[in-house]
């Protein structure tokens, strides 16, 4: 996943619109935020940032600003993988077998 920082700007809501629109319906987005007062829009996901800048740019006039990986908290990622290693069975196994009953599982 890349984060991807663009300066645009805008000079009115409709061109806003436009341009989120556009940002959002980029190959490989998933997320798009913006800060209004900076005119920076952010784009995280798999993306390529020389498309990205083409199509906005047929909207508002885009500059890059910064490209790179996505910046994930490690802490949150570790304390996942310690709870799921505490679980003494898998799901599965306390799960009953299916019933036959004249032909038909229940």
């Amino acid at each position: 996943m890349k984060k991807v920082v663009l300066k645009v700007d805008f000079y009115n809501d409709k061109i806003k619109q436009k341009m989120m629109k556009t940002a959002s319906g980029l190959l490989g987005v998933e997320s798009v935020s913006i800060e209004l007062k900076e005119n920076k829009l952010t784009l995280l996901g798999d993306i390529d940032p020389v498309k990205a800048v083409s199509k906005l740019r047929k909207v508002c006039q885009t500059n890059i600003i910064s490209v790179g990986p996505l910046e994930e908290d490690k802490k949150s990622t570790d304390v996942a993988t310690t709870l799921n290693s505490f679980e003494p069975y898998p799901f599965y196994y306390h799960m009953q077998p299916p019933y036959y009953i004249q032909g038909y599982y229940i």
